[in-house]
């Protein structure tokens, strides 16, 4: 599941973003087609994984922690916590406006950015290739947050 939910989200972001365009009427400009993208964006990739990732690390501590090559511990409760909160907040962006988005994006890179500089110091110091460590998780890590950025700076032109 740890490989398949961060993949899934961003397939689920992109095909309903494409249904939504594809309905619009033409001509389409980037700035709705950055807007729509953002929307599904943070409902998927932020909303919905900020509630898989809670679950996970509230409920089912050991198993979140054997996904990512780590040993369970305390500190879980608190990421979860903070994976909840994030999702909310990535639910409640999507129908709001400008400044709420970018309230999520910078979180996100906070947050995600500080997530991927942990995933690549535990690959190159310890070695981990777990796939909750250097799988797709590293790579939303990483994209999830350059994406929110990129399509609020297109977006704004819209705000």
């Amino acid at each position: 599941m740890v490989s398949i939910v961060p993949v899934a989200s961003w397939l689920a972001a992109l095909v309903v973003a494409a249904v939504v365009l594809l309905r619009r009427p033409r001509p389409l400009h980037a700035d709705v087609a950055a807007d729509v993208l953002l929307r599904w964006i943070l409902v998927f990739p932020v909303g919905l994984m900020g509630l898989w990732a809670a679950l996970g690390h509230i409920a089912f501590p050991a198993q979140a922690a054997a996904s990512i090559g780590w040993t369970p511990s305390p500190f879980q409760y608190e990421v979860g916590v903070a994976n909840l909160g994030i999702g909310l907040a990535g639910l409640y962006a999507a129908f709001r406006g400008y400044e709420a988005r970018l309230a999520v994006a910078l979180m996100m890179t906070a947050f995600l950015g500080g997530a991927a500089v942990g995933h690549v110091r535990d690959i190159v110091t310890a070695g981990n290739l777990a796939p909750g460590n250097a799988g797709p998780i590293l790579v939303t890590d990483i994209a999830t947050p350059l994406a929110l950025l990129l399509l609020l700076a297109v977006a704004r032109r819209r705000a």
